[in-house]
């Protein structure tokens, strides 16, 4: 083989960024033979530019398509090998997914196929792909590129709305795209701020497709065997190009609609506290009696002082479940895409592109839960026959007393995500030409609902939980929880909210062909990135006159609160008001309590009025970021031999200043008056980021790839922020840091490709990132006071805000530290089997594993170690430096798939494997939290009956895996472990 070749002047313009629209649409329809275009004037084909992004969309290696003959494209292995094309012809190290490739996978999004590339890792929200992972470093690390410019897209799906730079691949339908390119080396000439990768994601172009008009449609009903539940999929693509090829036009869309249940059981964390009696010792006596050391009279529920017995301080000091329950989870998606463009190319040296992306993905997500509130009620609840293993588990117990409560929660959102972007390439001469770029895209992400009605029973008794099996968990009530009668309606919330986040981008690049083997290229950048969420509360708690009620029952009503004194701590419930829940297969072990009352959503809010409510701004989650960056690169490219090897190789300089303003609300009183003020503060920084790529050819079939290089990412946007957010439910203040640094490395890679048959290639990648900047969060521990935040900002309903100073508080801001490390390596292999038989030669293989070791040092607050204090009060917590691996970094990680295609039938099956990782630092003093390995198993069969229909059936989550989570490393405490059923897809793809 040759090494890379100077790109002509139709190959810089086009890329696999641009690759046929006639392309995509065969990836909607079937691997058949058939003309990605047509011959338009006799130019002969090009080949594929060296590592060089198409300026227009700045993709990876690239392919001219002012070809003089038609492109065949013949099904998923004639995909398979373009792409291993485009990683060849590459001096950088990329990796490709063609649309044959995508459409032909069942993948449900983006995310999901870009899993099957060589050292990505996917995270899963209901059962779907949302977040991708690159060697190991998370979603946050990654930038996201749609048609050349970078973009964010926020969703709302999964627990909680996505308030980061992590960009949700959920948003956008597999379909859209002609091709998704992942660059893992950095360039000059390659947007910064990614310390993973750029991705790439690439819609076609119209005057790739053939003359006059073409299209394709494809439908498809999923079924998911949890929810008993089927819904429409459905995708369509219509092109136009005139005859001499100098305009074109062509619109694709996509939609799909689908229910999901996720049915499971979730703790909310362990943690440690002081009840009110131990196997009938009591643990709180009045403080009346002289000495605490000589107790004579047991102060039940509430008060009193607590004594220290071996019984007490056994439970005090080891872990229980805070919210043993189980639920189930119901998702209801439908996704619509839209992408279309107009090209115009009136000579050889000119064309100008307007492409055009919309997508709205809508999901009501809604939660049924059964539980009991141990969480910040330990006081009140007795514990019998406590039992507690080799981690400081108590793993079972009975509890009377006990806060038994029910939850209904419904959270309905919808991002809309739309992207207007232009080019206009121009050949100057046939040595220098230029790409002017510029464009908008904004994501708004909106919860107009957020809602919540919790119904309580605070002296039920009888409960038992055993989590002796964390996987499975026995919970079993010991009261009726499907009477009405027993429970009032207690806590009501409603949170909507609101995230946007804006992209402006121009860019300016140029290329000069100083000799056939010597290229300088040089551009600059200009972009503007907002981000704004707000967010508001209605929450509230309903006011009671004591009764039953041991820690509502004092307060004083306020205008938040419903109902007065006249309730004993809520309202009582009806069958007017509620509804029953009946728990299909959550995998809970038997003796659990499967069916339960809840409170009816529609009935319960037209009760109270709580829409009618007027809402209040939720300080904590109003903030906004904006950055604008303005920089420029300069790039050499040089091919030749020396010593008689031949090399290719890129390296140059990127300069970029960031300029960045923060802002937040901060609370203070004025006159006995509560006012809300702005708080801003703005800086700036900048970085140059030199870079080099190189690729050496010993033989003709093997390349070898080294790379170096400066690379940032910027700060996590939700430390950015000034002032303070504040969780009353775990007691935890976080301040954010609008001064922090931006993670900065330097990253190596060195790979060796071994192409050793047509469509093959075996590779072997070893890569490190030294993280010389790396914010890590500070914590300690104090008294709600001490932060001088107001007492306002605690989320009513929460514990906190009735007892503010029950515990002491972690106080946790994100400071600039030491820097961390990481290192991997990637095997991979891609085989036809044309070396066999017969009908054995159909078969072919895909297989890739990634193996990395990471450390990085943080801040934990551990364990309670005493029971008591001289202040009354448990804790502190004990806080230390832990080292551990990068958050959302799975140690190993496999992909493997096995196909079989011929001209009539194929079929493949894929097996995706992730290894366990830490997600975040946890909280109540478990260290660390993150997920279980998990295996995926994905399978399609299709039939093609003519040039024009082709049928299929695809399977997802063939095997129901389950995903558990755990909360503390080493313990490895049961979060949560859920399951979200198969999905099988029977469609028809047509061509017309």
């Amino acid at each position: 083989m040759g090494y890379p070749v100077n790109a002509s002047r139709g190959a810089f313009r086009r890329g696999i960024a641009g690759a046929s629209i006639g392309a995509l649409a065969i990836g909607l329809l079937l691997p058949v033979g058939a003309n990605a275009r047509e011959a338009s004037d006799g130019v002969p084909p090009a080949t594929a530019i060296a590592g060089e992004p198409a300026p227009a969309q700045q993709a990876a290696p690239q392919i001219d398509e002012d070809v003089g003959q038609d492109i065949v494209v013949t099904g998923f292995r004639q995909s398979l090998e373009k792409a291993i094309s485009l990683k060849r012809e590459s001096v950088s190290a990329v990796d490709a997914i063609v649309a044959e490739d995508i459409a032909k996978f069942p993948d449900q999004n983006l995310a999901e196929s870009l899993q099957r590339i060589p050292g990505i890792s996917i995270q899963r929200d209901g059962g779907e792909g949302r977040a991708i992972t690159v060697r190991g470093l998370g979603a946050q690390f990654t930038r996201v590129r749609v048609n050349g410019m970078e973009t964010v897209a926020t969703s709302t799906d999964g627990a909680s709305a996505n308030r980061d730079r992590a960009f949700d691949f959920n948003v956008f339908a597999s379909e859209l795209f002609s091709s998704l390119v992942v660059h893992k080396t950095a360039e000059a000439s390659l947007d910064e701020g990614s310390l993973g990768a750029v991705v790439d994601l690439n819609t076609g172009n119209p005057l790739g497709g053939k003359r006059g008009f073409s299209g394709a449609l494809s439908g498809q009903a999923s079924y998911n065997d949890l929810s008993d539940t089927v819904g429409p999929r459905v995708a369509g693509l219509l092109s136009w190009r005139n005859d001499s090829g100098t305009f074109g036009a062509s619109l694709s869309a996509a939609y799909s609609k689908l229910d999901t249940l996720e049915l499971g059981n979730n703790s909310v964390r362990w943690s440690q506290a002081r009840f009110d009696s131990v196997n009938g010792t009591p643990c709180f006596y009045n403080t009346d009696v002289g000495a605490p050391t000589i107790p004579t009279t047991p102060r039940p529920n509430s008060g009193g002082t607590y004594f220290q017995n071996a019984a007490c301080d056994k439970a005090t000091l080891a872990f229980h479940p805070r919210i043993p329950r189980y639920g189930e989870i119901e998702h209801r998606r439908e996704r619509l895409g839209v992408t279309g463009s107009i090209q115009f190319a009136p000579t050889d040296s000119t064309k100008v592109s307007i492409d055009g992306l919309y997508s709205r993905f809508k999901e009501d997500r809604e939660e049924k839960w059964a539980e009991v509130l141990l969480r910040s009620n330990e006081r009140s609840i007795d514990v019998v026959n406590p039992v507690y293993d080799g981690n400081n588990n108590m793993i079972s117990a009975t509890l009377n007393d006990a806060w038994v409560r029910t939850e209904h929660y419904l959270r309905k959102s919808q991002t809309e995500f739309y992207q207007v972007g232009g080019s206009w390439d121009q050949d100057v001469t046939d040595n220098l030409r230029f790409t002017l770029l510029g464009g908008i895209s904004k994501s708004d992400a909106t919860i107009p609902v957020e809602t919540t009605f919790v119904y309580d029973d605070r002296d039920a008794q009888g409960y038992k939980y055993d989590y002796t099996n964390m996987e499975s968990p026995t919970l079993t009530f010991g009261t009726s929880v499907t009477d009405p009668s027993n429970f009032q309606l207690a806590e009501i919330r409603d949170r909507p909210s609101s995230t946007v986040n804006k992209f402006r981008t121009a860019q300016l690049r140029a290329e000069w062909d100083v000799t056939e083997d010597f290229k300088i290229k040089a551009g600059g950048v200009y972009r503007r990135f907002s981000f704004d969420t707000v967010g508001f509360t209605r929450d509230t708690v309903v006011c009671g006159n004591g009764g039953k009620d041991r820690v509502l029952g004092t307060i004083t009503c306020s205008p938040t609160s419903l109902f007065g004194p006249t309730a004993v701590y809520g309202y009582a419930a009806t069958p007017a008001l509620s509804e029953i829940v009946n728990l299909g297969d959550a995998g809970q072990s038997a003796g659990s309590t499967s069916s339960w009352v809840i409170p009816n959503i529609d009935a319960a809010a037209q009760y109270t009025g709580l829409y009618g409510r007027t809402p209040a701004v939720d300080v904590s989650n109003t903030r906004g970021v904006v950055e604008k960056v303005t920089g420029g690169y300069l790039q050499f490219d040089a091919k030749g031999e020396l010593f008689g090897l031949r090399y290719a190789l890129n390296a140059g300089m990127r300069y970029v200043k960031t300029d960045q303003t923060s802002t937040g609300i901060s609370q203070s009183t004025v006159n006995t008056v509560l006012v809300n003020t702005p708080a801003l503060v703005k800086r700036s920084y900048d970085d140059w980021l030199p870079s080099m790529n190189v690729a050496v050819f010993p033989l003709d079939n093997v390349i070898i790839r080294g790379a170096i290089a400066q690379v940032i990412t910027r700060p996590t946007l939700g430390n950015l922020t000034p002032g303070g957010t504040v969780d009353g439910f775990n007691y935890r203040v976080t301040f954010g840091n609008p001064l922090l640094d931006p993670f900065r490395a330097t990253a190596y890679d060195l790979a060796v490709e071994w192409y050793f048959a047509p469509g093959s290639i075996a590779s072997v990648a070893v890569f490190k990132k030294d993280v010389q900047s790396f914010p890590v969060p500070g914590t300690n521990q104090g008294t709600y006071a001490s932060t001088g935040l107001p007492l306002s900002i605690i989320p009513p309903g929460s514990p906190a805000a009735v007892d503010p100073e029950r515990q002491l508080w972690t106080i946790s801001q994100s400071v600039n530290g030491t820097g961390a490390s990481l290192k991997g390596i990637e095997l991979s292999v891609q085989a036809p089997f044309k070396f066999l038989p017969g009908f054995l030669s159909n078969f072919g293989a895909i297989a890739n594993a990634t193996f990395i070791r990471s450390t990085a040092p943080y801040t934990v607050s551990g364990p309670i170690v005493v029971a008591n204090t001289s202040a009354g009060a448990i804790g502190p917590n004990v806080t230390s430096t832990r080292t551990g691996t990068l958050f959302g970094l799975s140690k190993k990680a496999f992909n493997g798939t096995l196909y079989y295609e011929d001209k009539k039938f194929s079929a493949r099956g894929s097996v995706s494997y992730r290894g366990p990782y830490v997600d975040a630092n946890s909280a109540t003093g478990n260290v660390f939290e993150g997920y279980a390995s998990t295996v995926n198993v994905d399978a399609s069969v299709r039939y093609r009956f003519t040039e024009w229909l082709e049928v299929s059936v695809e399977g997802v989550n063939l095997t129901d895996e389950y995903r558990y989570r755990y909360t503390d490393l080493d313990a490895n405490r049961n979060y949560e472990n859920n399951h979200f059923g198969r999905t099988i897809l029977l469609g028809a793809r047509v061509k017309m």
